[in-house]
């Protein structure tokens, strides 16, 4: 199971790092409306945070079992990965409601679409939100591999457990 993990958090690693580049040097100007830079919107300067964050966590995932007293913490690495998986939601919702109110607007609110005015910028955007959406789905799959590793040293406790075919009162009149 070690070489599918390692693949999975190689992975991450460009994709998180191509997301945060992208979004990063997103900016573009217009002459009637100005200029607009992700750093404008804090929903995707959020998701360029969660990127470096994550990114950094997988560098430093696959180093950590070189360590030996890092070498046995397969639950702090299963609540990191369920971590960075979470964060990677959160970041991916939030960038991808700017990016719906610029390709659409909201009427109720008088906020009108914007992406006719700024197209590259919100195509960049969609970009780096699809490789962010692309390292998440890397991270759920770690998630899984993770919980695999812990949990697959788990022993059933001994005795009755749980799983018999018959009612369990049936089960305890045969033991009188």
């Amino acid at each position: 199971m070690r070489l599918p993990e390692l693949a999975l958090r190689v992975c991450v690693i460009p994709l998180a790092v191509a997301s945060l580049w992208e979004m990063a040097t997103n900016r573009q100007a217009d002459d009637t409306y100005g200029e607009v830079s992700f750093s404008d919107l804090s929903g995707f300067t959020y998701l360029v945070g969660i990127n470096a964050v994550t990114a950094a966590y997988a560098v430093a995932s696959i180093l950590l079992p070189s360590f030996k007293s890092f070498a046995r913490y397969d639950w702090l690495i299963l609540v990191l990965d369920q971590a960075s998986a979470y964060l990677l939601v959160t970041s991916a919702s939030a960038a991808a409601e700017l990016l719906q109110l610029a390709r659409r607007g909201d009427r109720d609110v008088s906020w009108g679409e914007v992406c006719s005015y700024y197209g590259r910028f919100c195509n960049r955007a969609t970009a780096s939100l699809a490789l962010h959406a692309a390292a998440l789905a890397c991270f759920v799959m770690l998630s899984l591999v993770s919980a695999y590793q812990v949990f697959s040293r788990c022993h059933a406790p001994p005795g009755d457990d749980g799983c018999s075919d018959e009612p369990k009162h049936a089960h305890e009149q045969g033991r009188k």
